[in-house]
């Protein structure tokens, strides 16, 4: 199995452990913070993450700030490329010993990590072709064809003088100002469009709040999909309220 896998709401069975699964802890670990979400709370905690965190630190954020809640399984949303489960790069906001790291063993019960951008697209993902944007530290990117989930890596993609990354990310929205970032934007999302021809095309991320208007026939996102997206991964809805 590769980047690829079919969204287990529509039909697949991932493992031997859905039959039995009761609380799903939801990880969605972003360039600025670490956001947790288990199944029947309405409400995520979160704290600091950055450059020096690192896997193990992260983990043990995770089991602090969890230490009330009952999980039987987790999903971790990963701000990379991950192949068969496990992180395959480091990441390029966090810090290091991400890529070969027993997140299972580090938390005593069964794990699935998925790219970042592709859980929270699994979240919002209503049927037919759908792209999925992300603004937030980076540009994080994934497809959903007839449930099948194709994380992308397009935000280091070549883009003027340096990356998509660079112009509508955190980076550019700062050096660039909300106004010309905005038009960066517009273009940047013209661009795939025309390339990849989504049916629905979803502009998430923390920085979607930033846009004045959505690009044409975008609509947005919400970060709360995120904890959705990983719900869904083991077959649940979580309770969710939002």
């Amino acid at each position: 199995m590769g980047h690829s896998f079919r969204t287990h709401m529509l039909t697949e069975s991932f493992s031997q452990w859905e039959d039995l699964v009761m609380n799903v802890l939801v990880i969605d670990v972003g360039g600025t913070h670490v956001k947790i979400l288990v199944t029947g709370q309405d409400t995520h905690r979160e704290f600091p993450s950055g450059s020096t965190l690192t896997a193990e630190r992260m983990v043990a954020g995770v089991q602090q700030m969890a230490r009330d809640w009952n999980y039987d399984v987790v999903s971790i949303g990963y701000p990379g490329p991950v192949l068969q489960g496990r992180p395959v790069s480091q990441p390029h906001n966090l810090g290091r010993g991400w890529v070969g790291f027993d997140f299972q063993a580090a938390f005593g019960c069964p794990v699935k990590v998925i790219n970042d951008a592709a859980m929270q697209a699994l979240g919002s993902y209503q049927g037919g072709k759908m792209l999925f944007l992300g603004l937030g530290t980076g540009l994080g990117s994934a497809m959903i064809v007839e449930g099948i989930v194709e994380p992308l890596e397009m935000g280091h993609l070549p883009y003027k003088k340096g990356t998509y990354e660079d112009y509508v990310g955190i980076r550019g929205l700062q050096r660039l100002g909300k106004r010309r970032w905005q038009g960066y934007v517009a273009d940047v999302v013209a661009r795939l469009i025309a390339a990849l021809e989504p049916d629905d095309v979803v502009i998430g991320g923390g920085n979607v709040n930033n846009l004045k208007e959505l690009p044409p026939g975008c609509r947005a996102g919400d970060n709360t999909d995120a904890f959705r997206g990983g719900f869904r991964i083991w077959g649940q809805d979580g309770g969710c309220k939002f």
